[in-house]
This record gives C-alpha cells, structure tokens and sequence, in this order.
C-alpha cells in the first residue's frame, strides 16, 4: 500500500481504506478463483494496482467520464481506477464468467458504486465510451478491430477520446502502422524495476 501513497499522496480516507482492503480481498477470492498469479498475488500492489494507475498519471479523467475496461479479467485496470475517480462511470467487460464472478465481489467488498460488469465479448457492447482502457489482452491491430465504433466523439479531455492501452516489451512492429500513437515509459513515473519494460500507450480516436 505504501507503494500507491507515495506516488498518490492525495488519496481521501475513504480512497486509502479501499486501498488497503484491495489486498486482502483478492488473497481471499484467488484461493477459490485464481485471476492473479500466485507469484504476483504478494506483490499485488506493485504488479497490479499500481501498474493500473499508471493510466491516471498519463490521463487523468474529468468528473462523469465513461471509460471501458476490455478483457478486465480480475478488475484491472478498471477498480484501481474506479477508486481514483470515484465521479467516474466505469464498465469492465470480461468474456469469462469465472472472472466477472470475482470483479462483482472485490466491487461489493470495496463498496464501489461506480462500477459495472459485463460477462460477454466486447464485440457485443453496444455503447460508446470516452476512454476505453485495457491491459495487454490482444495485438494492438486486433484490439482496435474489436473495440471499433465504441469511443464517442465528443471530447472533453487535453487528449482526444481513444485507447489507453498497458503493454511490456518492444512495441515498434506493433505499433508501426499508427502514425498518431503515443508511447510512454512507465519506468520515468515510477522508480521502481518492474515498471522497466511497461508502457503505456495512446491511440487517440481518429477524426
């Protein structure tokens, strides 16, 4: 937890205590569901709560925002967000059932009101979204083709409505075709060696 308080050093009480129950609640659903890597279930904060913050550093999102998790498995990005910006409407999509299974309980433990789930392919929303956010789940080109149709057009962000996309690794080949993607490196936010390879990368909605 100390990891998310040094780099969110603002959080409300109410924020830190979901915080803090982030841990606990996800040791206890992964003994019966397993949706975080038993390696990474000790390092939850570090690998999973904070790598989805990142999103916030980069983007940080106006009050009634509708942002769009894809292929949330356990509820990352989409909770740790949905903390953060607790004014913002947050869908997180998932086609396992199992996993939606254990996002609705972490919800319900951490007493989010923001948060809806779907058990389906992202395919199959029909609804438009300002941000759609997402955690290496598919190529970028595969992405795109599933979540087409889905970012409005109405922008009310610095940054035009689009994809804020957690990936690792080298992206070059990619990302080549995009003539207007942004990438940034997560280790220049967060001073830590596991961020080394993590990126996040932008792909604003086109005109």
């Amino acid at each position: 937890m100390k990891e998310i308080q040094n780099y969110f050093p603002d959080l409300t009480e109410n924020q830190t205590l979901q915080f803090n129950k982030i841990a606990d609640l996800y040791k206890d659903w992964n003994q019966k569901i397993n949706v975080v890597s038993r390696k990474d279930i000790d390092e939850i904060y570090t690998r999973h709560v904070l790598h989805a913050l990142a999103i916030a550093k980069i983007n940080p999102f106006l009050p009634e925002t509708e942002i769009l998790d894809v292929g949330t498995g356990g509820g990352f990005p989409g909770i740790p967000l949905a903390i953060l910006f607790p004014e913002c409407k947050f869908t997180l999509v998932d086609s396992i059932g199992k996993k939606i299974k254990v996002v609705d309980e972490v919800v319900e433990g951490l007493g989010l009101t923001n948060v809806t789930t779907i058990n389906d392919r992202v395919e199959n929303i029909d609804a438009q979204f300002e941000f759609i956010v997402s955690r290496a789940v598919a190529a970028m080109q595969t992405f795109t083709h599933w979540v087409k149709g889905k970012i409005s057009s109405t922008n009310r962000h610095e940054r035009r409505n689009g994809i804020l996309y957690l990936k690792g690794g080298d992206l070059s080949e990619e990302l080549a075709a995009y003539t207007n993607v942004e990438v940034f490196n997560l280790e220049e936010l967060f001073n830590l060696s596991f961020f080394e390879t993590k990126k996040l990368v932008y792909l604003p909605r086109k005109k």
